[in-house]
């Protein structure tokens, strides 16, 4: 009788479904093989990694002998993955998100290559196992997979993560509270925007015993890319009150949530950027009856509105029948580009005003003036215009205020005792292209600055960043505090930066508190007819949330392809560090991006520890600048102008040489191509300038490649648009994150102790408030959404409480 080897006696045994089976996973593997390795071969032409073109070389002779039915493939695929998991562990260690596009792919391959089919159709010419080192990579690969995910690491050289927590606490001491304890006066609580609150119903211990209290329902939803419900009601007595986009007010019963009364605005629908963030309240001095409390207001269609508190009518009293128009004195101003998105600040009897204008349009967009308003009339009563810091006047006849100056869309912070208003103020339109900035653009852009209450004068300025070329406007509130220095107590201002930078100065002169130096920076190539300024500040008394320098071996995906093209973009672009400068030739990587650091959702302080605590994001930007020739091919337009333009493209920046595309580093699948965490909160103590605790926030639920959730509950550090509060019952409150989720932590541990779900995206600041009718302390947050952001639309108030006791 013939005999057969155990290997040809298994090929008889395939069938032509086993066969088929196997030829397909031979092609696919050849497809993905001839992919990492023609990416791998221009990836390391560019200066990059080695591992992609072996390996897909490798990948592709696999596929060869597997298609010939020969079980060496198996065997060479394995020893490839043996090979990915020691080079993935010595790039990124036992990091969990950074394993994921290193090893579950493959993993999942080789799962594929023991699948019956594959076993019966292969044959080998010795005695090795069927897959035995593929199985074995399965093994290896889940450990690593495991004890990556199990524990966030953070990367070793983030030094947020290296500072470490304290050994103890700040020691606690009951600060003193302006206002009324129980009501939320202003939108950051206090006029100096620390969102602490000095409610302690709700602590650690009884947090997860909140329940939604009620929802309240603010109309339409929005449904265009600059449009979302971002407020953060004011609580006064037992009444909320809240703007929405769409040109209306709400007042709400604070125990109910029932609706008191609604405002609807008239509106030309020409505004193209429509948000609310919140509204003001002033109490006129000595008058009662109509009015004497009233809520201030701007609307999408740049009006300054009064509404009298109690029932929501307009002051006849106040400007025309109830308005001011803020358009006048600015001179031509097209529909919907200047508009006032940042509740109003209330001081010394003034409505302070500043404007955010539509950005990298054109060179002459609409003046960045400031301007103050009798709080009872409405009438004018300051303006400061950089171009004319001397004259506070309104213009008349033709006259209009200074085209293209640095504007001031960022909430404003004001301190009632020095009667001084503080305001973050923008970058001169364009963003990115600095050559056509005049001496008094370059003063005031991208700085935070006090102006007398009274007069309009400034008084002192602070520069974040010089010759801006990177749309790093000062977004953050000015925060103030008293802060101990040594033996005395300091008037203090804490600003956050789209930079990741935080200043912390003396609110009376501008001066640092905490060490500021000029460091070197980046330089040239640049643009032709462009500069640079060959320092910029950096706060090295505090810590800084810009997030480590990228290298390539930071660059992420959900599979080693998307993963391999995120490293080519990386090593196609120009990046040096912090503050690479725009250029033609090639693009350049911003870190962080547009969205911060810190953006306008700011930072909440516990004022009775001295507790800063900052949401913080690290997502890059990858931009480029191209002639106007090339512009125009592109069909970038001015908004209004063209009728194809569109506002989330290039930006024109018509009536200078350039324009500029500005994007996301997001890989093909959409998702960023640096690795997590992207969104991070973090606990300093004020007092010493050290990290407390510092965890990522947000996990892989609803977020994921194409868009499509992953529906992950694992925690991975979410992109955050909004901000957090900070309660004397320790806890501090946030939504924000890529996540329908609204999350309430521990301030002593970071810990999350509480969640509930949202039906639609929370980006907003929460606020919390005590009502007397059932002595309960309420927490509410608005889901409104985010488009640019990817989170759900919505439409909604949420209230939690602790349940009524009977």
């Amino acid at each position: 009788m013939q005999q057969t080897t155990p290997g040809h006696e298994h090929a008889g045994r395939a069938s032509r479904f086993d066969r088929t089976v196997l030829r397909t996973v031979a092609v696919l593997l050849l497809s993905i093989g001839v992919f990492l390795a023609a990416g791998g071969a221009y990836l390391l032409a560019l200066g990059g990694s080695l591992y992609y073109l072996l390996t897909g070389l490798a990948v592709v002779a696999s596929a060869v002998l597997l298609w010939r039915g020969d079980r060496r493939g198996q065997w060479l695929f394995g020893a490839m993955l043996v090979a990915t998991v020691g080079w993935s562990v010595w790039e990124v260690g036992f990091t969990g998100w950074s394993l994921v596009p290193r090893l579950v792919g493959p993993a999942v391959l080789a799962l594929v290559l023991l699948l019956p089919s594959i076993q019966r159709a292969t044959r080998s010419t010795s005695r090795m196992p069927r897959g035995g080192v593929v199985f074995a990579f399965g093994g290896v690969a889940a450990l690593a997979l495991g004890g990556g995910l199990h524990t966030f690491r953070a990367a070793p050289a983030d030094p947020l993560f290296q500072t470490g927590a304290q050994d103890s606490l700040p020691q606690t001491a009951v600060a003193a509270f302006e206002g009324v304890p129980g009501d939320w006066l202003h939108w950051g609580n206090d006029q100096g925007g620390s969102r602490f609150s000095p409610l302690d119903q709700i602590t650690p211990d009884n947090v997860n015993g909140l329940t939604v209290a009620w929802t309240a329902d603010m109309g339409p939803a929005p449904g265009d890319k600059l449009s979302s419900l971002e407020v953060t009601p004011l609580k006064v007595g037992d009444t909320l009150y809240a703007c929405t986009p769409y040109s209306m007010v709400v007042a709400l019963d604070a125990e109910t949530g029932r609706r008191r009364w609604t405002h609807n605005e008239p509106d030309s629908g020409k505004a193209i950027s429509r948000f609310c963030r919140g509204v003001a309240y002033y109490r006129t001095p000595d008058v009662s009856g109509v009015c004497a409390e009233r809520i201030i207001w701007a609307s999408p269609d740049a009006k300054l509105v009064a509404l009298d508190a109690r029932t929501g009518r307009l002051c006849s009293r106040f400007g025309n029948n109830g308005r001011t128009d803020l358009l006048t004195g600015m001179g031509k101003v097209p529909d919907g580009y200047y508009y006032v998105s940042s509740a109003p600040q209330i001081i010394r009897g003034k409505i302070v005003v500043g404007g955010g204008v539509l950005d990298g349009q054109y060179w002459g967009e609409p003046s960045g003036v400031i301007r103050g308003y009798d709080a009872v009339t409405g009438k004018f009563a300051w303006a400061f215009d950089v171009a004319r810091p001397e004259d506070h006047s309104e213009p008349t006849g033709d006259a209009h205020y200074t085209y293209s100056t640095p504007n001031s869309w960022a909430p404003i912070s004001a301190d009632e005792k020095l009667g001084l208003v503080y305001l973050p103020t923008g970058n001169a339109v364009p963003d990115y292209y600095g050559s056509q900035r005049r001496p008094f653009d370059e003063f005031l852009a991208s700085s935070v600055i006090a102006i007398d209450a009274n007069t309009g004068g400034l008084r002192w300025r602070f520069q974040t960043v010089h010759h801006d070329l990177w749309d790093y406007d000062v977004a953050s509130q000015p925060t103030l505090i008293d802060l101990p220095v040594g033996n005395a107590t300091v008037p203090a201002l804490i600003q956050p930066t789209k930079r990741g930078e935080v200043f912390v100065l003396d609110r009376r002169t501008g001066n640092p508190l905490r060490s500021v130096a000029e460091l070197p920076v980046p330089q040239g190539p640049i643009a032709p007819g462009e500069r640079l300024s060959p320092t910029q500040p950096f706060s090295v008394g505090m810590p800084s949330f810009r997030g480590p320098d990228m290298t390539e071996a930071d660059m992420w995906g959900v599979t080693p392809l998307d993963q391999m093209l995120c490293r080519i973009k990386f090593k196609q672009a120009r990046y040096d560090g912090p503050l690479t400068p725009p250029q033609i030739d090639r693009p350049n990587l911003v870190s962080p991006g547009y969205l911060g650091g810190s953006d306008w959702g700011s930072v909440s302080i516990d004022r009775d520890r001295m507790i800063m605590i900052v949401n913080s994001n690290r997502m890059p930007n990858y931009d480029q600048l191209y002639t106007r020739a090339d512009a125009r091919k592109r069909g970038w337009g001015v908004v209004g102008k063209d009728p194809h333009a569109n506002p989330a493209a290039g930006q024109a920046m018509e009536n200078t040489p350039f324009a500029v595309d500005v994007q996301p580093f997001l890989s093909v699948l959409g998702t960023p191509c640096n690795a997590p965490p992207w969104g991070l909160l973090t606990a300093v103590d004020l007092r010493t300038g050290k990290v407390i605790w510092n965890r990522p926030i947000g996990t892989a639920r609803d977020s994921g490649p194409l868009g499509i959730p992953m529906m992950l509950p694992i925690t991975i550090g979410l992109p955050n648009v909004g901000g957090s509060i900070v309660t004397r019952g320790g806890l501090v409150f946030m939504a924000g994150v890529q996540e329908r989720m609204f999350r309430a932590f521990d301030i002593r541990t970071g810990k999350e102790v509480w969640d509930a779900r949202l039906p639609a995206g929370g980006q907003s600041i929460p606020m919390t408030y005590w009502s007397d009718q059932s002595k309960r302390q309420f927490v509410v947050v608005a889901a409104g959404g985010h488009v640019p952001l990817g989170t759900k639309l919505g439409k909604s108030l949420i209230a939690y409480a602790l349940p009524k006791e009977h």
